[in-house]
């Protein structure tokens, strides 16, 4: 199976490809305003503890980090939105490794800003068999020190493409998480972290496999 970083390299390619140098030069701007902030440095390291969330399922249910984490090691996975492809590469190869992370005993669970019902059509889409948490407000991205407002360049941009970021979030701050995937042991700390703020890049599965056969 093609990497998952061979993967999100070839849409990205094909993404600039299509794009102006203008269009380039807005989303590149936004990229480097992200990294500005030091979310990598600033959100929660390994050794750290994480929050213990609940937050609601896709389909209902109430999901809640202490029940996940005694069953085993816990992985989570924050992305932007259904509406983001580099997103739904990265949670089409994560369903696609999950018999190997059960191996492991982990859990896996995705979390976005967006609404439960936007959560549901994102796991019927691509046909998800881990629990895809709706997280309004971002209040528990905001723990882990994930958060920031998506820089005001690209509003106008991604409305050009279709992209309502409020809409799918239920709100009017355009807020999103840094793209970021943790390793969590049984006792909630984090042995593992992946956090980037270029939106095309995602934690490689081989990557986490390899973190949880080291716990």
């Amino acid at each position: 199976m093609e990497s998952l970083g061979r993967q999100l390299n070839e849409r990205r390619e094909a993404s600039r490809a299509r794009m102006d140098d203008a269009t380039r030069d807005v989303v590149d701007g936004a990229t480097a305003e992200v990294a500005a902030l030091r979310i990598v440095e600033r959100s929660l390291a390994v050794g750290g503890r994480i929050p213990r969330f609940e937050l609601p399922g896709a389909t209902g249910e109430t999901v809640r980090a202490d029940d996940l984490l005694e069953r085993g090691p816990l992985i989570v996975t924050f992305y932007r939105g259904g509406w983001c492809p580099y997103c739904n590469l990265q949670l089409r190869a994560y369903a696609a490794a999950l018999d190997e992370f059960r191996a492991l005993s982990a859990t896996i669970v995705a979390v976005s800003p967006e609404t439960p019902d936007m959560s549901l059509t994102t796991t019927e889409k691509n046909d998800l068999p881990f629990p895809v948490l709706s997280d309004v407000g971002n209040r528990v991205a905001r723990e882990f020190g994930l958060v920031f407002t998506m820089p005001a360049g690209l509003w106008p941009l991604y409305e050009s493409w279709g992209i309502d970021v409020p809409a799918h979030n239920g709100d009017d701050t355009h807020e999103l998480p840094v793209p970021a995937t943790y390793v969590v042991g049984t006792d909630g700390l984090v042995a593992w972290r992946f956090v980037d703020p270029d939106y095309t890049r995602r934690a490689e599965v081989s990557d986490l496999l390899d973190a949880l056969r080291s716990l």
